[in-house]
């Protein structure tokens, strides 16, 4: 038996009806790669089985303690069924893009059963609707209960389930799996009881690793170096509620060269700069058309992953935490783009001083008990719609897919878009994931908060759209910002020389010299802002 780690135990003690706690994907496949063009359901079921050695995710399943004194353990699971796990379904004519959308909302609110390995694939047939996908090709709908895993340790799994050529043998070495019995409830009760003894002194000693990163935070706050007041504490909106049971999902896809290209129109930005501020935009777009949209800025929290090379193949989550601003009050896309780098510096600089690795060990020291009534009380009593919720708006979280093509059961993946759970508090969140030559911004939204996903969608393509063009034409913008700057000078030449013709001819010949010397900070103050 293993036992879970706090932020782990915390995905199970946050799980209710209305929030079930799994993350996931879209996944699409063209099977013309595969042996013989085409894919079976039965291929798929014995392509998988025959590579579960490779993933300690797909066999284990959690043991709670009663009254969830503690928290919960792994075992390995005596009564696994591969079938149970692997589900096929086939979306009914045309087969399109949202029809695939509204199959993987209805699967991916449903709450996966606790007392097996918490995942689900559901194999989709028939989407010979949808533009630009090869006959017969078929999508995978994921879904992974966020205890087992983080961002990159999902993608660990998706090395279990896929291969880097069609043709690729299972491995060789034999499978020396065993399962192992359910124990019993006096056992972890006696586990419980020592774990209560000892989690004091594990306290002190994360508290004693922590004091001078969180002293060196706190030190940057009292400097204004973070301005937590008005930039880091998010106002609320119409996502920071009670959620309901229902989603939504959808996304787009973009080509990864163009995001590369957005990113240069701001010096030192990241990709990930750029994702915030096309979904900034979104959100901005969304929320003015409601007029819903506040003064100040929203947040995103964005995960840091902390996992070591030692640890690619464990299970559970090895993530920190940083609040992004996303610049929804600017609207000229590329000073919002240079607010969320400047931003994302900062709230990095912050992570950095607390530890991002501290953060994730402070979670492992919480009471488990606390932790399980805290997120029930939470809920029903409904906190979230009293005020009391993150102080965030929505999540954005950036994984990093194969740069190289990978399969499955021999069928070629053509595309990878991520599903994100929701808590009360919580009802929009955002995977941008990567792949080969494109990349993904996907949601997940509450259906009640969200009943038009096709807009939020077009909000996206044009926030993306609006710094794609901005990165094609940077030229015209800096021209603008000089306009300004040359009609204020104007008036105050012209009233000195309307006394002589000659004196305005020789000022109008020494103007470019002049504005140099005396006009070259308001030059760069129009240039900054």
């Amino acid at each position: 038996m293993q036992q879970l780690q706090g932020m782990d135990a915390s995905f199970v003690a946050l799980e209710t009806r209305n929030s079930p706690m799994h993350i996931g994907s879209i996944l699409i496949y063209d099977p013309s790669t595969a042996p013989g063009g085409f894919v079976r359901f039965k291929d798929i079921l014995g392509f998988i089985e025959s590579r579960l050695q490779l993933s300690k995710t797909m066999r284990q399943r959690l043991v709670r303690v009663p009254f969830d004194l503690d928290y919960p353990y792994w075992i390995e699971d005596p009564d696994f069924d591969l079938e149970y796990h692997v589900r096929h379904i086939a979306l009914p004519k045309p087969g399109d893009w949202r029809q695939l959308c509204i199959q993987a909302a209805r699967v991916f609110s449903r709450p996966l059963d606790l007392s097996r390995p918490p995942w689900e694939f559901t194999v989709v047939e028939g989407l010979d609707g949808i533009e630009g996908l090869a006959k017969g090709s078929y999508a995978y709908i994921t879904k992974v209960h966020h205890a087992a895993i983080d961002g990159m340790s999902g993608i660990d799994l998706m090395e279990a389930t896929h291969t880097l050529r069609p043709d690729e043998p299972p491995p060789s070495t034999p499978d020396t799996w065993k399962p192992e019995k359910l124990p019993n409830p006096v056992e972890l009760l006696g586990r419980s009881y020592m774990n209560a003894i000892t989690n004091p002194l594990k306290q002190i000693e994360v508290a004693a690793k922590a004091a001078p990163g969180l002293a060196k935070a706190l030190k940057g706050l009292a400097a204004k170096e973070f301005d937590v007041s008005t930039e880091m504490i998010a106002p609320k909106t119409r996502f920071n509620r009670k959620i309901s049971p229902h989603r939504v999902v959808e996304g787009i896809s973009v080509p990864l060269a163009e995001v590369k290209a957005i990113r240069t129109l701001v010096e030192g930005a990241k990709v990930n700069d750029v994702f915030l501020a096309i979904i900034g935009g979104a959100m901005r777009r969304y929320l003015e058309d409601k007029k819903e949209l506040p003064k100040k800025t929203l947040t995103a929290m964005a995960p840091i992953s902390v996992r070591s090379k030692g640890e690619k193949d464990t299970m559970g989550n090895q993530v920190a935490a940083m609040i992004a601003p996303l610049g929804t009050h600017i609207a000229d896309p590329v000073e919002r783009l240079q607010f969320c780098h400047d931003r994302t510096v900062n709230s990095k600089a912050m992570t950095d001083a607390m530890g991002a690795r501290n953060m994730t060990e402070m979670s492992k020291a919480s009471p488990a008990l606390f932790m399980a009534l805290g997120a029930q009380l939470y809920s029903r009593l409904s906190l979230a719609n009293r005020g009391v919720g993150p102080i965030f708006s929505t999540v954005v979280t950036n994984v990093p897919g194969p740069p190289i093509p990978i399969y499955s059961a021999g069928a070629k993946m053509q595309s990878m878009m991520g599903l994100l759970c929701l808590t009360d508090g919580l009802g929009l969140g955002h995977v941008v994931q990567s792949y080969t030559d494109e990349a993904t911004i996907a949601f997940t939204a509450d259906r009640e908060m969200m009943p038009d996903p096709e807009f939020y969608v077009e909000c996206i393509r044009a926030s993306y759209e609006e710094l794609r063009d901005a990165a094609k034409n940077p030229a015209p913008k800096k021209a603008e910002a000089k306009k300004p700057a040359a009609k204020k000078r104007a008036p105050a030449k012209k009233a000195t020389a309307t006394k002589k013709a000659p004196a305005s001819k020789a000022k109008t010949g020494t103007k470019g010299v002049a504005s140099r010397k005396k006009a070259a900070p308001k030059g760069k103050g129009t240039t900054k802002s």
